[in-house]
């Protein structure tokens, strides 16, 4: 009987609403692709309109470095003459500067009218979401990600996923990826994701994440904002990158936004329109075990080492976090506090990487530092992290973050880097140009899916090397695949 009631109460949820009015969105244009002769088509000689869709602007730093990353790649395979690129963004002012020569839409919290009227329009459309398939944040992303590539398929276009990430999703969820997905390709950033998407029957490609060939801010822009926070220029940077794990996921409850509105409940729970995050006393409890048990190994590592300790927030919604962790640290400086809602995100990744260690629960924390050879150890709140310390070979640099020895564990894991920083930093440069090549690779599957939909598109891109297939690297990359290919 629990069972049929649970069940029941899943179809009657907002998220399984929005679910339904993708579907019904995506046949419409089904049938209008059938009977219509003014459908938008790509042809030769035409530019070939794609849409990113993501959720960019919510000065998520890791979020918009991929895309950035994604977006220079399909404009040097393809060339600006021959395509007009859009974007999707909750906040044109947050992506202000972002994303050059392409075009940013605002997409509004209610979706699938704006999917419906503005998918159409492109020849195709790449879903960039790191987190793109898993109900660990929010159903809500999801479904805006694979109803997307749903709207393409109807009509028979260009549908990629490109380094995606998929994980636990709920009954709904999956059988809604997997009925609009069907005819798509997703690149995948790891085997993990690519095995969750090949039980449900959708084409995959092994890839990676598209961070890797960001280029920052100079170095003395770090330099500067550090030493503004009071950094004396010398002294080596530990950096703690927290969050709230134990807040998600985000859900849609239309009877807790009409209280919050009425008499002002559920404010600490609120996320945004109608979506709450999912946040009981326990989990409050769990949260201000782990901010202090990040304090505590910090300070004692910092007070060893002498180092100045920072708080980043890679998210504008890490800022509490951050506040948290300072606070806790409980010395007569506290740490300062640097978020994205104030830096764009060349400067925050010239900040990171001025690091020389770093405890991050931020999985594009660990990402765009190791570039800069950061050492860096994980606290996980899901499967990312993990994965990617598994595929630097560093499985004893992670824990979760409800670890019940978190605090001695990751003093103990930042002693190991401090130990054996050489072979580390190696190991990640390793790492690093692996990936760009996995990048690289990613760029011929999405040539190919191109030339399938598309046989007459002409790509002026020579192959000459995996090389070529990636935007234009820094000198500190090009030095570090010379030295690492």
């Amino acid at each position: 009987m629990f069972e049929f009631v649970k069940k029941i109460g899943s179809r009657l949820s907002p998220d399984y609403g929005l679910q339904k009015a993708m579907d019904s969105a995506i046949y419409t244009t089904q049938m209008r692709y059938a009977v219509s002769s003014s459908i938008e088509s790509w042809a030769p000689g035409k530019p070939l309109k794609l849409l990113f869709a993501g959720y960019a602007g919510s000065r998520n730093t890791g979020a918009d470095v991929r895309v950035e990353e994604m977006i220079r790649q399909i404009r040097h395979l393809l060339g600006d003459e021959n395509i007009a690129l859009s974007i999707m963004t909750i906040d044109t002012e947050a992506t202000r500067g972002y994303f050059s020569t392409v075009t940013q839409l605002e997409v509004p919290q209610i979706f699938p009218p704006f999917l419906y009227s503005e998918c159409p329009k492109h020849h195709g459309v790449i879903a960039c979401e790191g987190s793109m398939f898993k109900s660990k944040f929010a159903d809500a992303l999801s479904v805006m990600m694979a109803g997307s590539l749903g709207m393409a398929n109807a009509e028979r276009k260009l549908s990629i996923g490109y380094g995606a990430e998929a994980g636990a999703m709920t009954p709904t969820l999956k059988h809604f990826v997997q009925k609009q997905c069907r005819d798509s390709l997703v690149i995948c950033r790891n085997e993990e994701s690519q095995e969750v998407l090949q039980k449900i029957n959708i084409r995959t490609r092994p890839g990676a994440d598209t961070a890797w060939t960001f280029t920052p801010s100079p170095k003395s822009v770090g330099e500067k904002i550090l030493k503004e926070k009071g950094w004396d220029g010398k002294q080596d940077i530990l950096m703690v990158c927290p969050i709230n794990p134990f807040w998600w996921p985000v859900k849609a409850n239309v009877v807790k936004r009409i209280q919050n509105i009425a008499v002002g409940k559920y404010k600490d729970q609120h996320y945004k329109s109608i979506y709450f995050h999912d946040y009981n006393k326990q989990d409050q409890k769990s949260y201000e075990t782990y901010i202090q048990a990040l304090a505590k190994s910090a300070k004692r590592f910092a007070t060893e080492h002498n180092l100045f300790v920072a708080a980043v927030g890679m998210e504008k919604l890490d800022r509490r976090a951050c506040e948290d962790f300072s606070k806790a640290f409980g010395s007569e400086q506290l740490p300062p506090v640097i978020v994205s809602d104030q830096y764009h995100m060349y400067d925050m990744i010239s900040i990171l990487r001025k690091a020389k260690f770093m405890v991050s629960s931020r999985f594009h924390a660990i990402v765009c530092s190791m570039p800069g050879q950061v050492l860096s150890v994980g606290v996980t709140m899901d499967e990312r992290i993990r994965n990617l310390m598994n595929l630097r070979g560093h499985e004893n640099l992670y824990t979760e973050v409800d670890d019940q020895q978190l605090e001695h564990n990751v003093y103990q894991m930042l002693s190991d880097c401090h130990q054996h920083q050489k072979k580390y930093q190696e190991d990640m440069c390793k790492t690093v140009v692996g990936e760009m090549k996995k990048m690289a690779d990613m760029g011929k599957d999405f040539l190919e899916e191109l030339k399938r939909v598309y046989p007459e598109f002409a790509s002026k891109h020579q192959g000459r090397d995996w090389q070529s297939y990636l935007p234009q690297l820094s000198d500190d990359l090009t030095s570090m695949v010379e030295k690492y290919s």
